[in-house]
């Protein structure tokens, strides 16, 4: 069966499919589209790894800074409460982290410094649990040790996966203190 060219159907396929190979615009298109959805995954990946280290040390100076009027005893004269002593390390936040929402602080005195807490509050199915906390500020040559937690909410849901450690697409933020308080008063 030929055409009115004279070229049989076969023959006019191959023809346009050899032009449609041959045929080179739109290649950087095409590449970029073959390498767009990595590119991207690698680019909100790190963005949120660098979101992460940055609010970790954020929370790391408010800690730092909260904690010196316990260390020195000030805060201890003072008569400070639980309550206080948060809005000492929100201030200390900068707006960066909601304090309302998933900050938690436990404040306590250690025998030693081998015995201090530590380990996670998450139980098995990555649920924080702060039934234990307490604030006791200590008193004068006391080893203390602040600890503070912040349920970080993960931008990227689908990308942020192998960092969450919490249910709900959450990562837990920790930092800690552990210092022996000053030898203040009589």
């Amino acid at each position: 069966m030929t055409g009115a060219y004279g070229l049989s159907l076969t023959a006019r396929l191959r023809r346009r499919w050899d032009s449609f190979a041959d045929d080179r615009r739109g290649a950087a298109a095409v590449e970029f589209a073959l390498i767009a959805a990595p590119f991207f995954f690698l680019i909100f990946g790190l963005l949120e790894v660098c979101l992460i280290f940055i609010m970790s040390t954020v929370m790391e100076h408010a800690v730092g800074e909260a904690s010196r009027a316990l260390r020195t005893g000030e805060a201890q004269q003072a008569g400070i409460t639980q309550a206080q002593f948060r809005a000492n390390v929100c201030a200390e936040l900068m707006d960066l982290l909601d304090c309302d929402a998933g900050l938690h602080i436990d404040v306590r005195t250690a025998a030693n410094f081998g015995a201090t807490p530590g380990g996670s509050p998450l139980d098995a199915d990555g649920e924080f649990d702060d039934s234990g906390f307490t604030f006791q500020p200590g008193g004068a040559n006391d080893i203390v040790t602040v600890r503070v937690f912040y349920e970080w909410d993960l931008i990227t849901p689908f990308i942020s996966q192998p960092l969450a450690n919490m249910s709900g697409n959450k990562h837990l933020l920790q930092t800690s203190a552990v210092f022996r308080t000053e030898p203040y008063g009589t």
